[in-house]
């Protein structure tokens, strides 16, 4: 889902291979999987007016994540 954000251009959630991920799509085109985020913190996510800061407050260093590109 496209997002109004200064740093954050899309946030999605996926399944790969029976796992959920919280997909984000940065507006400089690096995307990151973040693993375990409950849907609870997606909607928060969403909703949050600072994508950015909702980001590093709430999910980096909080669940594992990997670059995919």
């Amino acid at each position: 889902m496209k997002v109004n954000s200064s740093t954050i251009q899309e946030i999605d959630r996926e399944v790969i291979n029976g796992n959920l991920y919280l997909k984000v799509t940065f507006v400089n085109g690096r995307e990151y999987l973040y693993e375990g985020v409950p849907a609870q913190v997606y909607d928060s996510f969403l909703m949050a007016s600072s994508k950015g800061k909702f980001l590093n407050e709430n999910i980096v260093g909080r669940y594992n994540y990997t670059r995919i590109k």
